[in-house]
């Protein structure tokens, strides 16, 4: 029996201080064009809401980890995707700092060579992520008081 072998499975940087640029977000989807066995991608971006709080704005969040071991799961959640789905590459980034109201702060790129398999894949990553990656967001107020934020 023939293993499947793991496209791009080099450890990458996954943290990235400040918020996800649009740039960059094109530059990685560009870079995938001369990758011909593609014939999907999926994308999913979480953007910073300016969400009202007992009638104070979130102005931006503020994202700390712990980084070795936020690490360490994503490398899992990594393995198992590319166990359970038929993916030529993946990418994810998750921003570190401050991040503001409107901006890109978690970037997932899934590749395949067929589009349901784009689509379940990028769910069930970021499912996991949000689940079980020790990232933390501090919302920061208008008025620079803060709160823990709760993932739903």
């Amino acid at each position: 029996m023939q293993t499947k072998t793991k496209p791009e499975m080099k450890k990458k940087q996954v943290f990235m201080e400040g918020a996800i640029s649009p740039e960059f977000i094109a530059h990685a989807i560009a870079k995938h064009q001369f990758k011909t066995t593609i014939g999907a991608h999926q994308i999913f971006l979480g953007q910073v809401r300016k969400d009202l709080v007992d009638r104070k704005e979130v102005e931006a969040i503020e994202y700390t980890c712990y980084e070795k071991m936020a690490e360490t799961e994503l490398e899992r959640i990594r393995e198992e995707a590319f166990r359970r789905y038929d993916l030529v590459c993946m990418h994810i980034y998750h921003s570190l700092g401050v991040v503001k109201a409107g901006g890109i702060c978690l970037f997932v790129f899934v590749s395949s060579s067929h589009r349901k398999t784009a689509f379940e894949a990028i769910n069930y990553i970021v499912e996991q992520i949000k689940t079980t990656v020790p990232v933390f967001g501090k919302e920061i107020f208008g008025d620079h008081s803060h709160q823990w934020k709760i993932n739903k």
